[in-house]
């Protein structure tokens, strides 16, 4: 099976991945048009359609191919097969990576793969109240943070709109001077996420927000609804040397931008020391876990699912 058929992801793709999403709502982080779309150059995703479903492979350069779950109404069983068969002409290191749990349940035949779980890709999900309000001794560190914040800076809160954009890019940039991204490739190819996605604000269907000093933004995120009750957070960032602001970006973005949904994801750890203690901090509601799907290796050199 050639891989003739699978196109690499471009803007203009926007409305087919939608129309995917729509059908078949997401509950990973990675599995939204902007995600894909932003980390790009990094993934390089293709993609193709096949039997009512929509099936994406990701090939980051340094990095063995695999595939996501595949999207649609369609025969996900068969789609799965099917994405399996066209990874081979890419490697030989075969599995689709950050499967839902729900995907795992009720399209793996575990008879035909391994489900490994991936406790550093699962992502946070917590409940929108519990991050606009910050009710409750478990969130008392983080409301005197906030409170310290919102005591002793004049500031003002700012959904993103074109007039930001350029202010929102300047901010990153300074971000990555003192994180020295040029010498991470992680922080490096965030960056790179990031100017996509403001770059091509008008086209992707995300919201910013932005927390402003003195007329310059000092911390944004930048998120987008996932599904009917959940919004996503793809990127957050603060000025490290201003206390709570990080508090303060995640409680006023989610309270303006996300208010309505029921849940919010602000996605994974990476298995990040230092990031899974952040995250675990504000407590989520519960873990949307996710697994790597290995075929079993009598069952990969069946060839029975190829058209």
């Amino acid at each position: 099976m050639a891989l003739d058929d699978f196109n690499p992801l471009e803007i203009q793709h926007k409305d087919i991945f939608h129309q995917y999403f729509l059908q078949d709502p997401p509950q990973t982080s990675e599995l939204t048009f902007t995600n894909l779309f932003m980390w790009r150059h990094h993934y390089r995703p293709m993609w193709s359609e096949i039997n009512n479903c929509l099936l994406i492979i990701l090939n980051p350069g340094g990095a063995s191919p695999f595939g996501l779950q595949p999207i649609g109404s369609g025969n996900k069983k068969e789609a799965l097969h099917i994405l399996v068969k066209k990874l081979e002409s890419l490697t030989h290191d075969l599995k689709i990576c950050r499967v839902s749990e729900n995907f795992v349940e009720t399209y793996v035949d575990q008879d035909h793969y391994n489900s490994i779980f991936d406790r550093d890709n699962s992502d946070y999900v917590y409940r929108a109240e519990d991050l606009t309000k910050l009710s409750g001794r478990k969130y008392h560190k983080k409301k005197n943070h906030l409170n310290r914040f919102l005591k002793n800076y004049r500031f003002e809160y700012r959904d993103l709109d074109l007039d930001l954009v350029e202010c929102f890019l300047e901010m990153q940039e300074k971000w990555c001077q003192l994180k020295e991204c040029l010498d991470k490739p992680d922080l490096f190819s965030e960056d790179y996420a990031v100017h996509e996605a403001l770059t091509h604000f008008e086209e992707l269907d995300y919201r910013g927000g932005a927390i402003l000093i003195e007329s310059n933004v000092e911390a944004f995120s930048l998120g987008e609804s996932l599904n009917s009750n959940t919004a996503v957070v793809h990127i957050e960032k603060a000025n490290p040397d201003i206390p709570g602001l990080y508090n303060a970006i995640n409680q006023l973005f989610c309270s303006n931008a996300w208010a309505h949904m029921e849940y919010i994801n602000r996605e994974q750890d990476l298995g990040l020391e230092g990031l899974r203690k952040a995250k675990e901090s504000y407590h989520p509601h519960h873990m949307a876990n996710k697994y790597t799907l290995i075929p079993q290796k009598k069952y990969a050199d069946v060839r029975i699912w190829e058209r």
